[in-house]
């Protein structure tokens, strides 16, 4: 029972924190993982905040992984391939996220590493 944040929703955020939930997320579309770094550095003493900030931070950390690898198998053609696939999942998973946080649910990339937790 030490993990109560995901057997209980969180409570219910307020306005201010699902405005800058959904600015962070469009942010992470267009700024990778500098949205997401800055909130979560920030804004530690707001648990949704934190918890949406460490999921887009994990997103953009992802998609600078697969970015790079992209690009390195450029080489073989297959990058050029890759490159606007991932830049298509990154534009979607963003857009559901502002949705998700919009309505203040908590938003889970289906495909993110989860490496902050």
């Amino acid at each position: 029972m030490e993990d109560q944040a995901f057997s209980n929703p969180v409570s219910v955020p307020s306005q201010d924190s699902k405005n800058i939930g959904m600015l962070m997320w469009i942010g992470t579309i267009f700024f990778g993982f500098i949205p997401a770094l800055i909130i979560y550095l920030i804004k530690t003493d707001d648990s949704y905040l934190a918890d949406q900030s460490k999921e887009a931070l994990n997103w953009a950390i992802t998609v600078l992984i697969g970015v790079a690898l992209a690009w390195v198998l450029c080489l073989i053609l297959i990058g050029f391939l890759m490159l606007p696939v991932i830049g298509i999942l990154n534009v979607v998973f963003c857009i559901m996220g502002v949705v998700a946080v919009s309505s203040g649910k908590l938003y889970r990339v289906p495909f993110a590493l989860r490496l902050i937790k």
